[in-house]
């Protein structure tokens, strides 16, 4: 099990040369203290939330800055750029790291993609497109290319990837349509949905029997699964578990962008946490219907706003989160026992997003180091699942 960290670069204040300061610092951190990779989004316009909007600046100085930690783009959003663009500026970080990239693809949500003019109804083959003209820009010779939104006459685009034949590519997902569609493109999935392991497991069992067969849109293919989720770990489990919940209730806030104006997600969100737990059942009996995964039945809101879904959703406390694998938090072993069913569900790395509009610093440097000593190296003693 490989462990990873996510950066949406959050601060709840503007101060936008804290939030990169400390961030190089957690990344460098993470570098020493036996982290796998570091993920950085890349989201535009979504001030407080988000200030991520250029991975590939951030990494050219963490490819000097850091030694043998990965650097993922997770994800390029792939209709705001020219691919030859997007090829030439991941190559180019691929050198400058030693062959350290992991290239993520994505296409954001209408808000950003109007921002940027794009009408959102093109932006599913667009992304389509570019991300089967980038592996072609990376081969050696001419490049030439005749599609529906870009033209190349025959050019020599340099540099190519140091990775041979280039780096694995991912798409990010969060429904089961698009872990189909990268099972056939022979991509590696990055479920940043932040669902329990129960929930996601079939998924995981259909895409790995999927991918197989694919027709990879690269020189390879790409079958790893990663799945993502809040983390803190930390001496006092108690109050890890709750600093991680709080995170995790703010980051899908109904304020927040995940969510904004659309409180009927909340019943998704208490599904794919694993139904409603046995506690709390009574409180909510009038509104349950059917059985669920596992016995835990789903929310019946039909014809409702969603509001009792985000009562519900709001009340899931931080030990059932954590008992079900929905986060990762607590002391070393707990953090422990939350991996393990991930690993037992068939993902091949976790993504912990730590650095949040409510953790501080402090916590998330403790976290990582706390990470390093006492987590990892168990992990790394494991024996690799086959």
């Amino acid at each position: 099990m490989r462990l990873s960290l996510a950066y949406e670069m959050q601060r709840p204040t503007v101060d936008d040369h804290a939030v990169i300061e400390e961030t190089i610092q957690q990344c460098v951190l993470a570098d020493q203290v036996g982290f796998d990779t570091l993920w950085f989004v890349e989201h535009h316009f979504l001030t407080s939330f988000s200030m991520s909007p250029c991975p590939e600046v951030l990494f050219g100085a963490l490819s000097r800055l850091t030694k043998r930690i990965r650097l993922g783009f997770g994800v390029v959003i792939l209709p705001y750029h020219h691919p030859v663009r997007v090829a030439e500026r991941v190559a180019m970080v691929d050198h400058m790291s030693g062959g350290r990239v992991e290239f993520g693809t994505g296409r954001s949500a209408p808000y950003e993609q109007t921002g940027m003019g794009l009408d959102p109804r093109n932006t599913r083959a667009m992304w389509e497109e570019s991300l089967r003209m980038i592996p072609k820009i990376w081969e050696d010779g001419l490049f030439s290319w005749e599609g529906q939104f870009w033209n190349v006459p025959p050019r020599e685009v340099r540099p190519k990837p140091y990775q041979k034949p280039h780096p694995a590519i991912w798409v990010a997902a969060l429904q089961p349509a698009t872990y189909q569609l990268a099972a056939e493109l022979g991509i590696g999935v990055m479920a940043l949905s932040v669902a329990s392991p129960s929930f996601l497991a079939p998924h995981i069992k259909a895409y790995k029997e999927r991918v197989r067969q694919a027709k990879p849109v690269g020189k390879f293919i790409n079958d790893q699964w990663l799945s993502a989720t809040m983390a803190v770990c930390g001496s006092d489990g108690k109050a890890a578990r709750e600093i991680a919940a709080k995170s995790l209730r703010t980051f899908f806030g109904p304020d927040r962008p995940y969510l904004k104006d659309q409180t009927h997600l909340y019943e998704q969100l208490v599904e794919s946490w694993g139904g409603v737990p046995d506690h709390l059942r009574a409180n909510f009996a009038r509104y349950i219907k059917g059985e669920g995964a596992e016995g835990a039945p789903p929310v019946d809101l039909s014809g409702g706003s969603g509001q009792i879904a985000a009562a519900l959703w709001n009340q899931i406390d931080a030990d059932t989160l954590t008992d079900r694998g929905v986060l990762v938090a607590g002391d070393p072993e707990s953090c422990l026992r939350s991996i393990a069913i991930h690993e037992a569900a068939g993902v091949d790395e976790l993504q912990f997003l730590m650095a949040t509009e409510s953790v501080p610093h402090e916590t998330v440097m403790d976290s990582i180091e706390m990470f390093g000593k006492h987590v990892i190296p168990k992990l790394k003693k494991t024996p690799a699942r086959r």
